[in-house]
C-alpha cells in the first residue's frame, strides 16, 4: 500500500484530523507497515 492510498482511507476517520501532522505521518507509516505485514502473512499461507 502506498502512502497516498493509506491517507485516503485514514481520512475517513474523524480522529485523523485531530492529530498533529507528525502524528498523522507516524499513523500513515504504521498503517502501511501493518497492511504490508498482513498481506505478506496471507500470501504465505
Amino acid at each position: 500500500m502506498n502512502h497516498r492510498r493509506a491517507i485516503r482511507i485514514l481520512m475517513l476517520s474523524p480522529i485523523y484530523f485531530r492529530l498533529s501532522l507528525a502524528q498523522r505521518r507516524e499513523l500513515v507509516k504504521e498503517y502501511c507497515r501493518l497492511f504490508s505485514n498482513s498481506t505478506a502473512a496471507r500470501s504465505g499461507k
